[in-house]
């Protein structure tokens, strides 16, 4: 792969042979940032779990201190009073058959984050073939199919993230933008690696967290020791 001259340069300033502290890698995930857009800064997680296997699977979610830095557009699935507590919580999108049909009929898929009322699981349980494949099936795992809609509306304007494994075995998440700065980045971080640490199932062996690396949209990965990935208190 053929990389830029900005890539380039600041590939420089990351030594591929070393593992770093989360403090330092993420310090220079902020120095090589060197797009004219402000930049997401992402974690990836490789985990010593087979996600083949259902007592092996690792997701949750979780609500980072200094949020992601991104505007999350929310849909709720909801009738009556919970529609009218999502709609005031801040939700753009409310509705119930209508919006059901709309995702199905036009392909709308307008928003981040999808949450449902319980009752309302029978007819979105219809979409898991338009929304799984996005990350966007509500599941209770992550809070998304709640009574408490309007606090679930919140929680994802606050910067509620969903961490669940790939086919590969990695977690791949945002954890704020290159504009936090290095200190609010790595208090999302270590929220973020914290509840990957206490979701480790009980039939994990072995080493759990076997690589991890932070990198910007542009920017070149920045590899941290796996060892002391999760920060102690």
């Amino acid at each position: 792969m053929k990389h830029g001259k900005k890539y380039l340069e600041s590939a420089k300033l990351v030594d591929r042979a070393t593992l770093y502290d989360p403090a330092e890698a993420l310090d220079l995930a902020v120095k090589t940032s060197s797009a004219k857009f402000d930049e997401t800064v992402e974690i990836h997680v490789r985990l010593g779990v087979d996600s083949r296997h259902a007592d092996q699977q690792v997701r949750g979610a979780v609500v980072l201190p200094n949020g992601t830095g991104k505007k999350v557009r929310v849909a709720v699935f909801a009738k009556g009073d919970a529609a009218d507590a999502a709609a005031a919580a801040g939700a753009e999108i409310v509705g119930a058959e209508d919006l059901v049909a709309k995702i199905q009929g036009k392909g709308f898929l307008d928003f981040d984050v999808a949450i449902a009322a319980p009752n309302m699981m029978g007819l979105v349980g219809r979409l898991g073939k338009v929304l799984g494949p996005r990350g966007l099936m509500p599941s209770p795992k992550a809070g998304t199919v709640t009574p408490d809609v309007a606090k679930a509306v919140e929680e994802a304007k606050a910067g509620k993230i969903e961490y669940r494994l790939d086919k590969t075995n990695i977690i791949h998440c945002p954890i704020g933008k290159v504009s936090f700065g290095a200190e609010k980045l790595q208090e999302n971080y270590k929220t973020l690696l914290d509840a990957i640490n206490k979701a480790k199932p009980a039939a994990s062996k072995g080493q759990y967290i076997k690589s991890c690396v932070v990198a910007t949209t542009m920017g070149p990965g920045v590899r941290i020791n796996p060892a002391k990935a999760v920060i102690a208190e």
